[in-house]
């Protein structure tokens, strides 16, 4: 059989990939679980009532930074480990300067603080349910981020499970930031990440089964 025969019986029938299939996906799971999350919020726990006031102040845009700036980095991480063989790289970097920078400035704020009151700063009033709250709203973001990665080709499947469940805990830490009355950066630090991390090990966890192609 002739070269040119054989690619063209090899090519009948295929048609172009779509270029902006992952962009497709990723969009509209992300507006699932930034809509869910906030529908939850609403509806669950409420706004925080001086939301006005607050959202005025810096400390409110820095406590909403950390989750946007983990769910960005989980978002690149996601993207790649979606494609086989895609190197995850640098990316890395959009989860690990995020945490490390908000651990520094817990760590700074708790030092300073008077003896009396680091406890009060890591603690909060609401650590008990935060973690709690935050992987329940994630659950929306959870299942929509889960059905757009594995309509695409992963192969780690373990941790780009896991890399889809902090996408989903990041979106969900946002829409919580408007009922969550916590100001502290120590509290965060701690109970934001944790809360963060139960849908990242979920992910991890169901991520072989769930993600198989």
């Amino acid at each position: 059989m002739e070269t040119d025969l054989l690619v063209s019986l090899l090519a009948r029938g295929i048609t172009p990939v779509d270029r902006h299939v992952v962009a497709r996906r990723f969009g509209w799971a992300l507006l699932a679980a930034a809509l869910g999350a906030t529908l939850l919020v609403v509806t669950c726990y409420g706004i925080r009532p001086d939301i006005g006031t607050v959202s005025a102040t810096p400390i409110f845009w820095a406590k909403v930074a950390l989750p946007v700036a983990l769910a960005a980095g989980a978002l690149a991480v996601t993207i790649r480990l979606a494609r086989p063989g895609a190197r995850v790289g640098l990316a890395w970097a959009g989860i690990g300067i995020p945490v490390a920078a908000v651990w520094l400035a817990g760590f700074i704020v708790v030092l300073l603080a008077p003896a009396g009151a680091r406890v009060a700063l890591v603690m909060g009033e609401t650590w008990r349910s935060c973690p709690f709250n935050i992987a329940f709203l994630s659950i929306p973001g959870f299942i929509a981020a889960f059905a757009a990665v594995r309509g695409l080709a992963p192969t780690n499947l373990r941790l780009a499970g896991a890399a889809t469940g902090l996408l989903a805990g990041a979106t969900a830490t946002i829409a919580y930031c408007l009922h969550c009355p916590e100001m502290s950066v120590a509290f965060w630090a701690l109970w934001y990440i944790l809360g963060m991390l139960v849908p990242t090990a979920v992910g991890a966890l169901v991520g072989p089964r769930w993600l198989h192609w």
